[in-house]
């Protein structure tokens, strides 16, 4: 029974990426090729994993604010724990814009693209919620793992730990770095599967708030 609920899960997660494809489409079909860059909906690496690997098109701010999406598909809850140990849920952060990105470790691309979200995180401050979720699977990464490599780097912003997977399966993540923007009312609406640089976070953050 554990299994099924994580495949559907893992389903309704695909469903949704197919939504947010579509209104990317819907969004870029009636535009100029001179705006050909913009950021898409949902934007998957086709190279090698390494912190480049997936920056890709940039958003452009001021088309997407003025004309939000018609579907607005709702960012799904999860519960993650803190360094403390402490349960937090996505849902405590509504109303404030959510960059939630999922990592680990041993990871060399999350790596890479980790100073870019030290960074940025320090410029926003807290106007805008880094949820930088650790994926914890208990062999390959764990929680002391994730903890000593965020101490050993000084980054300050928050780190998570999805140590029930929960996180990860419901919004079926396949490979990491992935990073998805959500709008302080809740809804998804755009994200990145692959390393970003400081450039492409600030002009995702440029869209949600």
């Amino acid at each position: 029974m554990k299994q099924k609920g994580k495949t559907i899960l893992l389903l309704a997660a695909f469903a949704l990426f197919i939504v947010l494809a579509v209104v990317g489409y819907n969004l870029l079909k009636d535009r100029s090729s001179q705006q050909s860059d913009i950021f898409p909906p949902m934007v998957e690496s086709t190279e090698a994993p390494t912190p480049q690997a997936s920056v890709g098109a940039q958003p452009q701010e001021s088309d997407q604010k003025a004309n939000p999406p018609a579907i607005k598909p709702q960012a799904p809850d999860f519960t993650v724990e803190n360094i403390n140990g402490n349960q937090v849920k996505l849902s405590d952060f509504i109303g404030t814009p959510v960059v939630l990105n999922f990592w680990a470790s041993w990871c060399p691309p999350c790596k890479g693209e980790m100073p870019e979200f030290q960074e940025v995180s320090q410029e926003v401050g807290e106007d805008v919620a880094f949820l930088m979720v650790d994926l914890v699977d208990g062999q390959r990464e764990t929680k002391d793992k994730g903890i000593e490599y965020i101490k050993e780097q000084g980054f300050t912003f928050p780190v998570y730990f999805d140590v029930d997977q929960d996180a990860a399966s419901r919004y079926g993540i396949m490979s990491i770095p992935t990073t998805i923007f959500i709008h302080k009312d809740g809804y998804i609406l755009t994200g990145v599967q692959g390393a970003i640089d400081s450039e492409t976070l600030r002009k995702g953050i440029g869209l949600i708030k």
